[in-house]
């Protein structure tokens, strides 16, 4: 496959989105460590981001992964890459669970376990930011990229979007912001600025 800038990828929303997950699990530690980790605020929070993993995750698997593995028979570094990205997804499942149950048990070790499943987690961004994307990059083109952005945005529903881009926008800067928006269409950027954003800031997710 050619490799011109026409022809590139953009990963801007993948980065957000992973730069999102890590900046909740900082808020939830943030939190517990000053005993704040089980008032409502922070469950939402949590709640919210527990949701977000399980679809970014579920949509990979069915959507993305798949079209990968149809371009790299033959290549069997690239097979153990996408067993090990599929791996990796199964990893997080117990840490999830083993958060939320601390997250509603009194006495458990609450900080302990975020920190377990962040680790993993971030690990595990680090691979697919490292090795699946640039993998990604070389065997896939735009229009199948996109095919699996759309797939993403049908399974949140307009709901779910709207939800969605406040979200991972929650405490960007000026140019983190700039650069996710810049990503969507100008409707999807005016329905943020006028009812996403503000419907998202009435949750009060992580507030004390």
């Amino acid at each position: 496959m050619t490799d011109t800038q026409a022809d590139r990828i953009d990963f801007t929303i993948m980065y957000a989105t992973h730069r999102a997950f890590r900046r909740d699990l900082q808020r939830l530690a943030a939190a517990a460590e000053s005993g704040r980790g089980r008032a409502p605020q922070a469950l939402a929070g949590w709640d919210n981001f527990s949701g977000q993993l399980h679809h970014h995750h579920s949509v990979e698997d069915a959507a993305l992964w798949p079209q990968v593995e149809a371009k790299i028979a033959g290549r069997p570094e690239a097979q153990q890459l996408m067993k090990d990205m599929e791996a990796e997804h199964a990893e997080l499942g117990p840490r999830i669970d083993a958060v939320d149950a601390a997250l509603h048990t009194t006495g458990a070790d609450l900080a302990a376990r975020i920190e377990d499943l962040y680790q993993v987690m971030d690990d595990h961004f680090r691979h697919e930011e490292d090795s699946a994307l640039p993998l990604i990059q070389e065997v896939l083109t735009r229009a199948e990229w996109k095919k699996f952005g759309l797939a993403n945005a049908r399974k949140l529903g307009l709901k779910g979007v709207a939800t969605y881009i406040p979200w991972v926008l929650d405490g960007s800067t000026p140019a983190q912001e700039r650069e996710f928006l810049g990503a969507f269409p100008p409707p999807v950027r005016a329905a943020n600025k006028l009812f996403w954003q503000r419907s998202y800031a009435r949750k009060g997710l992580w507030r004390s």
